[in-house]
């Protein structure tokens, strides 16, 4: 389903699984999918999109790439990375203000700018990704106009294109549970921009479709929504995830009853830090070794505690968590 698609090798695959603490108030077994070892820049999720970003990117003849996100964004500091391994000028359009003093960037943005990128600070809030896309909107225009071939990434590499990193890492994940013996009840995550979710929705179609799973024994896809606009149902996660499956050359669809964003642990908006949030950044450190960061994955990471308190799942029921990485971000 891959085999004929520009891809380019960043990532370090496959991910492993591997077992976690006992959840507190749950007997349910955890397991996480080592996305923050994909190795690209730092690792995280973003490197699986960018293998088909950036191949598609190359087989256009970009000479440059573009792209968009929060002040300490990680998918900017993986395309950065992309763009030094692939010899691509890289340009970053930031929430917020330029560091001051200057040479004073912390975390991400650190990173980004050792890969070499050029940031262009917007003074934009967090939250006003709109504001963000208009600009990545102008630079294009402005860098193809100097003949610099932009390839531009929308926020998050939220694209049917980037989605098949996903739909990709889904078949990788089943693989590896099956060779476990085991087939989990759920596969959570942490969701802002959407193209990971629906390139997994796009990944379970497609194992359904060719009789791999039924519709019964494949595992719920679970998004946890950190951004208000995912949770408010933006983008269309089933459309982007047909997307997805055209390219893929699968006729399937994805059914839109099968789509679930839970946005109960978002707090008062995208990076904003929460009580639940932290206490989850907390116990992955304790319990298990892991770094799990304050806008991203440690929120997912509180809403599967909070589902798994609930009673969501039983201690007959295995759940994977994909760790989507973000732990540069500790360090701004």
């Amino acid at each position: 389903m891959f085999d004929d698609l520009p891809r380019a090798p960043l990532a370090t695959l496959p991910t492993p699984l591997e077992t976690a603490a006992p959840m507190p108030n749950s007997a349910a077994r955890l397991w996480v999918k080592r996305d923050d070892l994909t190795g690209l820049g730092g690792g995280g999720n973003k490197a699986r999109k960018l293998e088909f970003l950036c191949g598609d990117a190359l087989e256009a003849g970009a000479r440059s790439l573009i792209t968009v996100g929060a002040a300490q964004s990680n998918h900017c500091r993986m395309t950065a990375a992309a763009g030094a391994r692939l010899g691509l000028e890289v340009h970053l359009i930031l929430s917020g203000d330029a560091p001051e003093p200057p040479g004073t960037e912390t975390g991400n943005q650190l990173l980004s700018k050792m890969f070499g990128a050029q940031m262009h600070y917007t003074g934009a809030a967090e939250s006003h990704w709109g504001q963000l896309e208009i600009a990545r909107e102008a630079l294009t225009d402005q860098l193809a106009g100097e003949g610099l071939a932009p390839y531009s990434i929308p926020i998050g590499g939220s694209t049917a294109v980037g989605g098949l990193g996903y739909a990709a890492a889904f078949v990788e994940l089943i693989d590896q549970c099956e060779a476990a013996d085991r087939m989990p009840s759920a596969i959570v995550f942490t969701s802002s921009s959407g193209g990971t979710h629906a390139g997994l929705l796009a990944g379970r179609a497609a194992l359904i479709a060719s009789g791999r799973l039924t519709a019964d024994t494949a595992p719920d896809v679970v998004a946890i929504g950190v951004a208000k606009g995912v949770v408010m149902g933006l983008p269309d996660i089933a459309e982007l995830a047909d997307g997805v499956l055209d390219l893929m050359g699968v006729a399937a669809r994805v059914d839109p009853n099968d789509i679930e964003v839970d946005g109960r642990w978002i707090g008062d908006d995208y990076a904003v830090p929460t009580a639940a949030g932290d206490a989850a950044v907390e116990w992955a450190a304790m319990a298990n070794g892991l770094l799990v960061d304050r806008t991203y994955s440690g929120k997912g990471l509180s809403g599967l505690l909070g589902l798994a308190a609930e009673g969501r799942w039983s201690a007959d029921d295995d759940v994977v968590f994909i760790h989507t990485g973000g732990w540069p971000a500790l360090f701004a």
